[in-house]
């Protein structure tokens, strides 16, 4: 596990004390580093990445960060299924991204492994200090359980230095902020990676939307994807997962289309995989679709479903007489948050619960049956 905290005091040592009890920091001390960074006039505090573990599975572990303040929690991820994931985007820091969070945390009786976050966290869009106040406001969970996030147009926050030939730099807070596990998975980019979970039986492929503006071409991460999901075996991996943040599939007003040639370029790739769901955000609003494979119903398509509504701005419409309506099968234009539930090898259920006053009301449900099911 991957601890990440931001300090003001930059001589605070880059340590995490951990152990299974509270207060009792005896299972190990590990060290790591500080990175920080500058956009405009603003210098970030020490940004900490400690690496911890490795860990028992489904077990809680209390830490502390620096060797002083507050203790934390977090409780690993199991080996085995069932596992429960989170899937929340386009977070934002408004009320009803406090009420979503709310939800999340207060489902006791549903509680939660991991966050799945495609994209579209902060909302600093260059405002750097925004940054620091969506730490604070996502560290009750984020601290408390794994969070595994791609980028989102709000990630670029490109960066002209002036009187100089230099390219222009984005997602310069992002990579410095959220460092996600893309050596180990292979990528040469922070922007998409993959990862295992519950003992390999669910394989999770994060892609970059807007990767090709730092690699400057789609081909690159294509060509990592095409060798992630050929080194995968279905028959010890059930589950296959894909997350990205701009749709390939929409029938909403916003951002019709914008995926097209990502699509175009990945599409077969998916579905030679037989990936099980792929969830997208950027678009506020949740939309669930049939299996799909170029455009048409697919009994052995991925099952695509638009999560953007976890709380920024207002949520956007959508088009009745869309071409694609007819694949369309629960689509609304409220705020709320998503799970999946991984059963066994076979089944699992999906769903997504609406931001309703104090309680988050389920209000679409559906069984699924992995794709590599005999």
């Amino acid at each position: 596990m991957r601890i990440t905290w931001v300090t003001d005091d930059r001589s605070a040592p880059s340590v995490v004390e951990y152990g299974t009890s509270p207060g009792e920091y005896t299972a190990a001390s590990e060290t790591g580093y500080q990175t920080s960074y500058q956009f405009l006039s603003y210098t970030s505090g020490a940004i900490h990445h400690v690496t911890i573990g490795p860990l028992e599975p489904g077990t809680t572990y209390y830490y502390r960060c620096s060797r002083a303040g507050d203790e934390f929690s977090l409780r690993a991820p199991p080996a085995t299924l069932p596992i429960e994931f989170v899937v929340i985007g386009d977070v934002g820091q408004t009320e009803w991204t406090a009420s979503t969070l709310s939800q999340i945390g207060a489902a006791a009786d549903h509680d939660h492994d991991m966050v799945l976050l495609p994209g579209d966290l902060s909302y600093a869009d260059s405002q750097q200090p925004l940054w620091d106040s969506w730490g604070r406001l996502v560290q009750p969970l984020a601290s408390a359980r794994p969070w595994m996030v791609t980028e989102g147009n709000h990630e670029k926050e490109t960066l002209r230095e002036p009187d100089t030939n230099r390219p222009a730099r984005r997602f310069v807070a992002y990579n410095a902020r959220w460092r996600m596990p893309h050596e180990e998975s292979g990528s040469s980019s922070n922007l998409y990676y993959s990862f295992d979970a519950s003992g390999g039986k669910v394989h999770v492929v994060m892609l970059g939307s807007y990767a090709e503006l730092e690699d400057r071409s789609m081909e690159q991460q294509q060509a990592w994807l095409r060798r992630d999901l050929a080194a995968v075996d279905r028959r010890r991996t059930p589950w296959l997962l894909v997350l990205m943040h701009v749709p390939w599939y929409n029938t909403n007003r916003a951002h019709q289309g914008e995926a097209e040639n990502m699509r175009r370029a990945m599409e077969s790739l998916l579905y030679e995989a037989r990936v099980d769901v792929v969830f997208a955000s950027h678009t506020h609003a949740y939309e669930r679709f049939a299996r799909i494979y170029d455009n048409k119903a697919n009994s052995q398509g991925p099952m695509y479903i638009t999560i953007g509504d976890a709380g920024n701005n207002k949520a956007h419409k959508f088009i009745s007489d869309h071409e694609l309506a007819h694949l369309s099968l629960f689509r609304e234009a409220s705020f709320g948050h998503g799970r999946l539930r991984i059963i066994d090898n076979r089944r699992a259920i999906w769903t997504w619960h609406r931001n309703n006053d104090e309680d988050a009301a389920v209000s679409d449900e559906v069984w699924l049956e992995s794709l590599a099911s005999p």
